[in-house]
């Protein structure tokens, strides 16, 4: 996949001279045919939403769209001051982040616009293929410090995150490493290297014959090994692929969504209704990431 850089991507329309010219379509209100949709969140999402504002603006020049990453969190906060008009997300939106808004006259509608798996990917030299949930959050949290512990060699185990701010980080800490589980309190182990992205995650396992990491299917390059999954230990093995997400095989499969602050109306409503259409939906699978059921 070509890696895109995170700054703001403005495209620009008829007679607006920049993306600083430009005010967020408020997605309460009908939008001016010259204001950009402010589209900001999710670093797993920005080269998909990147492909969306690039595939839209030659089907409509006519509308600017903003899109920048920074994480699921940042992009979340940003919606909620009413800056954005649309937060991407590749978590579910926090209760206490939902209570926040609406103290502030603020309630987020929630579209779900793609699946993603979460692949658990290793050096194409380690022999290790398969690791049980149970043994993933063992190393992750430190209870696992070297390979030939789960079936490799007498290496140590080098983690690699996401930081904290990232909703794929999120996700993992509570479906992987907490197993699910609401009153579990595991976190990751001290150790642990946080890196702001999914791409430097890759770079750092092909390069690190010890490392482990956990990237969204689209950013998985043949350059690094992944490793099958299983829910639990006597459970079968699966690689991360659309039909394991879709048909719920593959143990760490999430939703991807987009919020909105009210009911979307105007050009922000045209824009989600055409990331929902089946045009929108054959992007996420070019990218590498699964399309909405029924697709």
């Amino acid at each position: 996949m070509q890696i895109r850089n995170w700054i703001i991507l403005c495209i620009v329309a008829w007679g607006l001279a920049g993306c600083g010219g430009a005010r967020p379509a408020q997605a309460g209100g009908a939008a001016e045919k010259s204001a950009a949709i402010i589209n900001k969140g999710s670093d797993t999402m920005v080269n998909l939403a990147l492909a969306w504002a690039e595939k839209y603006q030659s089907l409509h020049p006519e509308q600017p769209i903003s899109v920048t990453g920074g994480g699921s969190g940042t992009g979340i906060t940003a919606l909620a001051n009413g800056a954005v008009d649309i937060a991407n997300a590749s978590r579910a939106i926090k209760p206490e982040e939902i209570q926040a808004m609406r103290a502030n006259g603020i309630d987020p509608v929630e579209f779900v616009v793609a699946r993603d798996a979460i692949a658990i990917i290793i050096h194409p030299d380690n022999p290790v293929e398969r690791l049980t949930l149970q043994q993933i959050s063992a190393i992750y949290s430190g209870q696992i410090n070297n390979w030939s512990e789960v079936g490799g060699e007498d290496r140590p185990i080098v983690r690699l995150s996401r930081e904290t701010n990232s909703g794929t980080h999120v996700y993992f800490l509570e479906e992987v490493l907490r197993l699910g589980q609401k009153d579990n309190k595991t976190l990751f182990s001290p150790d642990t290297l946080l890196l702001p992205s999914s791409e430097g995650i890759t770079a750092e396992v092909r390069d690190n014959p010890n490392a482990i990491g956990y990237d969204g299917l689209g950013y998985v390059t043949p350059e690094v090994k992944v490793v099958a999954v299983a829910a639990h230990p006597g459970a079968e093995y699966y690689y991360p692929s659309v039909e394991t997400v879709n048909n719920h095989t593959y143990p760490i499969a999430r939703d991807l969504y987009m919020y909105t602050a009210g009911e979307p109306q105007g050009a922000v409503k045209a824009y989600l209704e055409w990331i929902l259409s089946s045009e929108a939906q054959a992007i996420v699978v070019e990218l590498g990431f699964v399309p909405i059921v029924g697709y």
